[in-house]
């Protein structure tokens, strides 16, 4: 047993990766390893929000929110009340049900038993008494340092002659001459070094998104939902970065989840050397 700045936690390995995940806060995965190196993801522990339920914590690492943000509804307080059971080479963490929504939100983790390989089910199930609009949002937050990469051009993708291709969606406070912020023809990156908040989204073609450090590439892989309604003028994809960490993030369509009923986002993360 771990401990995250007084909270429990927990790991779930193989012979290339650990997992560690908070036991009874969140659901939230607060370590990511590689052959037992450094933990790729951020943690801040100190960075929180007030709601009117108390204090809501960032805590780092990963998490599962609900598009589209607003304050207070995503920003319920996850503070304790989660329950963590082993399942087949994995981990089921079942968080509280969130005051004020009715939802309650789940990450089903399993780690390959032979590859560098992460597989994360995160569910939103609607507990409440009416039906919900809301899209799975799933969010990494790693340490500065690295680069990200979010192709917004698929391979060999037709050419489609007067028509647009590429979506791109930012956000108030990104200043599009930001030097860390880098546009090509078929990808965006960001070289995420400590400095004023930006953040872009698209519509992801290819369906992953990467961020290298260290020596060390992470490459989440998602569903493309191509002709459904996305939040943030349509992403499915975006990426912040600010003067403490950066974030990928992965993005499902939007759904009306009957009452009794729940929506599911899945994630693979794969880990390789560079």
């Amino acid at each position: 047993m771990g401990d995250f700045y007084g909270k429990p936690t927990r790991t779930i390995s193989n012979d290339f990766l650990e997992v560690e995940y908070l036991e009874s806060a969140g659901p939230r995965v607060v370590g990511l390893r590689y052959r037992g190196g450094a933990n790729l993801l951020a943690r801040v522990p100190d960075q929180k929000r007030e709601t009117p339920w108390g204090e809501y914590f960032f805590m780092g690492g990963h998490r599962l929110w609900h598009s589209p943000e607003h304050m207070p509804r995503t920003y319920v307080p996850d503070n304790d009340g989660c329950t963590s059971s082993l399942i087949p080479d994995g981990v089921l963490l079942e968080g509280k049900l969130e005051e004020g929504s009715a939802i309650r939100k789940s990450i089903e983790i399993r780690v390959d038993p032979i590859r560098p390989r992460v597989h994360l089910l995160h569910t939103l199930a609607n507990e409440g008494l009416w039906d919900v609009k809301l899209a799975p949002w799933a969010i990494t937050m790693f340490r500065l340092g690295g680069l990200v990469t979010l192709p917004i051009r698929a391979e060999n993708a037709a050419k489609t002659g007067l028509l647009p291709d590429r979506p791109l969606v930012f956000w108030p406070y990104t200043k599009i001459h930001d030097r860390r912020l880098k546009l090509s023809d078929d990808f965006i990156q960001i070289d995420a070094q400590p400095g004023e908040p930006i953040k872009i989204g698209m519509f992801n073609p290819c369906g992953w998104i990467s961020y290298q450090i260290d020596g060390i590439l992470f490459r989440k892989t998602f569903d493309v939902r191509c002709g459904e309604e996305h939040a943030d003028f349509g992403c499915n994809a975006e990426s912040f970065s600010g003067p403490d960490f950066v974030e990928l993030e992965s993005l499902g369509p939007f759904s009306f989840v009957p009452a009794g009923g729940k929506v599911n986002w899945q994630e693979t993360w794969e880990l390789s050397e560079v």
